[in-house]
């Protein structure tokens, strides 16, 4: 499968170190066992495609490469050729804005570990079975009000925005909770929980990406459209690579979210398809224990739900990349295009040796 196409971005190393930086200056606290719980996961490491995506939405509406100069290159240097292309007119503010929301996403993990009595994290021990259930908490929260203290820093209407994010993912957070272990649990529930679980802070950072560009209220809808549509693909495929990826891929079981109660939309898809569905049926609605989560792998994947799901995920990318048509053509937004459609890809060849 060919490379993350925001990973072929040159400059991309300078723009992880910036906002690395940044993110591990925003937790430092006074006292240092503080320090090292809100930046243990921090230190795991991870994509951090949020803050990533806010860099390029404001680089797409920045002016950065979309108007040629004399010798009919764009004003950074662009010819056409996206590994020539640097990141270095990312502003300050797009990189603040964007640390912000991945620190909500930070202070998130640790709650749902706590929720989900989670023992490892990106590889490592989680930050509750480290230090215990209520400074795990503590530590999240403490990420939450530094993401607040970030975006305030940008304006009102930036930590106004932020403030609406939060309370997206608690309402996501709860509509998931809600639902556990309900074989009946309708698409329309799952796709407004991950809506506000996972595409709300992708929305953001397009949005905030656009906000602190000062570009036109279009260009900053497209933009947070983008990342919402973005988001909702994301998670539709991390959803399929649940059950159809192995341990080793995912590093943790395959089919976790069942175990969990967790029915996803590739579950919801062959719980509703003749034959699997009906055994599967039988299956979920409680705890499972691992000869249970095996064959309640094998009715999913012997059914059309993941084809289903991956098509879904598909319309996602498709609909995202349609949103960015207000914003200007050039690197960034060819990039921003490039990503989503590589979102998609390789799950879709896992689609096919996992079918029916």
């Amino acid at each position: 499968m060919a490379s993350n196409p925001l990973l072929d971005l040159t400059g991309m190393t300078e723009l992880r170190r910036r906002i690395e930086e940044r993110l591990l200056a925003a937790v430092d606290a006074s006292d240092p066992q503080l320090t090292a719980m809100t930046s243990h996961l921090i230190m795991a490491g991870g994509k951090r495609l949020r803050p990533i995506l806010c860099a390029l939405a404001y680089a797409a509406v920045a002016g950065e490469g979309s108007q040629p100069d004399g010798d009919g290159q764009d004003g950074d240097g662009y010819d056409g050729d996206r590994s020539s292309v640097t990141l270095t007119g990312v502003s300050e503010q797009a990189i603040t804005g964007g640390v912000a929301i991945e620190m909500v996403h930070v202070g998130s993990l640790h709650h749902d570990d706590v929720i989900d009595e989670a023992v490892t994290r990106h590889n490592v021990e989680s930050v509750n079975a480290r230090w215990g259930n209520f400074r795990a908490i503590i530590s999240g929260d403490f990420l939450l009000a530094r993401a607040s203290e970030l975006a305030a820093d940008l304006g009102t209407d930036v930590a106004r925005l932020l403030a609406q994010t939060i309370a997206s993912l608690c309402e996501g957070e709860v509509r998931e909770l809600h639902f556990a272990y309900q074989v009946d649990r309708t698409e329309a529930d799952y796709l407004a929980a991950i809506e506000g679980k996972t595409a709300a802070l992708y929305a953001a950072s397009g949005r905030i990406g656009g906000m602190v560009a000062e570009a036109p209220p279009g260009q900053v809808e497209g933009l947070a459209r983008f990342g919402l549509l973005y988001g909702m693909a994301f998670q539709v495929v991390d959803d399929v690579l649940d059950v159809v990826a192995t341990e080793v891929e995912l590093g943790k079981p395959a089919g976790h979210d069942m175990v969990e109660g967790v029915y996803t939309l590739p579950v919801l898809r062959a719980l509703a398809s003749p034959g699997p569905g009906d055994e599967l049926r039988e299956l979920l609605g409680g705890p499972l224990d691992d000869e249970a989560r095996l064959r309640a792998l094998e009715l999913v994947r012997a059914s059309d739900g993941v084809a289903q799901a991956v098509a879904v995920a598909e319309d996602y990318a498709r609909q995202a990349a349609a949103a960015l048509e207000p914003v200007p053509a050039g690197w960034a937004t060819e990039a921003l295009t490039g990503a989503v459609h590589h979102l998609v890809a390789g799950v879709t060849d896992l689609a096919t040796t996992a079918g029916p």
